[in-house]
């Protein structure tokens, strides 16, 4: 349900076929059944709370021809052509340039709370690309803090399923946010299922991002403790030929170990005497028994 908001400015019944769409218009889904919905409502009770639209002058060969388009109240305008209203409440607001039309009707709709997350994303992106404006200057604009502007832009970075999923309120905003903490495309996907499958709340999510993200820290620092340097490397390499086997070297700091692989009893004991520099016919009591 839209608020109602008061209008500023007299009201006027204007002919809803001589209405056209903003082209600024952030809004872009309108639910059919709803708005079959809100037309019985409008068939039974009128319209309580007016659109808002511009008056556009145009000169034809007969004359000046006068149209509107709307600024806000597309859904109740689409509505009353549904209930076959010929006149719709209006009031006219003198606006000329395009960027004051995408402003309006953004406000207009942040205003009733009609514009679901991606729509007010990609209103504030229009607003930041097309005509130049800093977070700033829209959260001014707007009535946001610059911080909230910044958040709600991020979203544009979701893959085409998850700002779907968004827009359809599959997800809430919160959970969108969480996922684009995830760089991992797969892990992300793995986690959005999850939502879908147990209804993940935002704290559960949050916590499995949490363990995704300790256990990568691990693991990273765990490659960062075994990777040997380029010095160390060489020396691996030397102790290989040496011992004619694959030996693996790890190092933590000052301190490591070695690892030496074997395949066989025998393998092992040649590998012994190389290290103690024994020959074979030495004595028996320093052989080792596998």
């Amino acid at each position: 349900m839209e608020n109602n908001l008061p209008i500023q400015g007299p009201v006027f019944l204007i002919e809803t076929n001589r209405i056209s769409p903003n082209p600024q218009q952030p809004r872009r889904d309108f639910n059919e059944q709803e708005l079959m919905e809100l037309a019985s409502s409008i068939r039974e009770f009128g319209i309580i709370q007016p659109i808002v639209v511009t008056k556009i002058e145009k000169e034809t060969e007969t004359g000046t021809q006068v149209e509107y388009q709307l600024i806000a109240g597309e859904r109740r305008w689409r509505a009353a052509k549904i209930a076959g209203l010929e006149r719709i409440p209006a009031v006219i607001r003198s606006v000329n340039r395009e960027q004051d039309r995408l402003e309006l009707a953004i406000i207009e709709n942040v205003q009733r709370a009609n514009l679901n997350p991606i729509e007010a994303a990609r209103a504030y992106a229009k607003l930041q690309d097309q005509f130049s404006l800093t977070q700033r200057e829209i959260a001014v604009r707007i009535g946001k803090s610059r911080e909230t502007i910044a958040n709600v832009l991020r979203l544009l970075n979701l893959p085409t399923q998850l700002l779907e999923a968004v827009a359809k309120n599959t997800i809430i905003e919160s959970q969108a946010r969480l996922l684009l903490s995830v760089s991992d495309p797969i892990q992300q996907q793995n986690l959005f299922e999850d939502i879908l499958k147990s209804s993940l709340s935002v704290r559960e999510l949050k916590s499995r991002i949490q363990k995704i993200k300790t256990a990568g820290q691990q693991e990273e620092s765990s490659v960062a403790a075994i990777a040997p340097s380029p010095e160390l490397f060489s020396i691996q390499k030397t102790l290989e030929e040496l011992l004619g086997t694959k030996v693996k070297l790890e190092s933590s700091g000052q301190s490591g170990k070695i690892t030496i692989s074997f395949y066989s009893p025998e393998e092992l004991q040649g590998i012994i005497q190389k290290i103690s520099k024994q020959q074979p016919g030495q004595e028996q009591q320093d052989q080792i028994s596998l």
